[in-house]
């Protein structure tokens, strides 16, 4: 089966239809799919759903979805840093699903093994436990949250084969395995691509078997909101 291709657009064509749930990987501007967003924007598909963590910020990331009125809805954890997606959450043109970080990460992770819903105590008591169903346990009150199966997984890794197995580079990992699990398809971006059995089965983050479309590309690596001091002086 062919996993690697060419570029962002041949791994994604095929697949993106209007009115699609896509999982985006990405915490911030950190291990975030830039070249697929890019696709995406390219690709002119609306009225999406993205589950993510954020949306990126403004004019980057899932920002660049944002300007272009693609997203319907996000499913996220996070509004800040984007200027415009406040904009579009409080003028009612973009809808917001907000979920507590780790409840999107299971939710997300759910989905990925299969499991339909499952109980929390996080949220309890808020407005996120608004309409979903109160279970006690051992004298405690849950919440049932829903798995997320999305149509689409787009995420990044540092380094993979070519059978998709991957490798996450510090804290770039953070919602990409999950993400990746619970996509129907997943199509990842590396940095590098390397030969199979040249990574130690140890050392695999992600197992190739959740990856069924692979790019290699060139990436930005933007900081998000640089914080410096002043030099001591000699």
């Amino acid at each position: 089966m062919k996993k690697v291709y060419g570029s962002a657009k041949e791994a994604l064509d095929g697949i993106l239809q209007d009115g699609m749930l896509i999982a985006a990987g990405g915490f911030g501007l950190c291990g975030i799919p830039e070249l697929l967003i890019d696709a995406i924007v390219e690709s002119g598909v609306k009225d999406l759903t993205v589950a993510s963590n954020n949306a990126g910020v403004d004019g980057f990331g899932l920002g660049k979805l944002l300007d272009t009125r693609q997203i319907k809805k996000m499913m996220s954890s996070y509004v800040g840093e984007n200027a415009e997606f406040m904009r579009q959450y409080l003028s009612g043109e973009l809808e917001l699903e907000f979920n507590p970080q780790g409840t999107l990460a299971e939710r997300m992770r759910a989905g990925g093994a299969g499991i339909p819903g499952f109980y929390t105590k996080t949220g309890v008591g808020t407005v996120i436990a608004e309409g979903k169903d109160h279970r006690d346990f051992g004298g405690e009150t849950y919440i049932l949250e829903e798995g997320i199966f999305a149509d689409l997984s787009i995420v990044k890794a540092w380094k993979a084969d070519e059978t998709g197995n991957a490798i996450f580079r510090k804290t770039a990992r953070n919602f990409n395995p999950p993400a990746a699990m619970c996509g129907k398809i997943c199509v990842m971006e590396v940095e590098e691509i390397v030969p199979v059995g040249s990574l130690d089965p140890d050392h695999i983050h992600m197992p190739g078997v959740y990856v069924h479309r692979l790019i290699q590309g060139e990436h930005e690596k933007r900081i998000e909101q640089r914080t410096t001091r002043p030099r001591p002086a000699a």
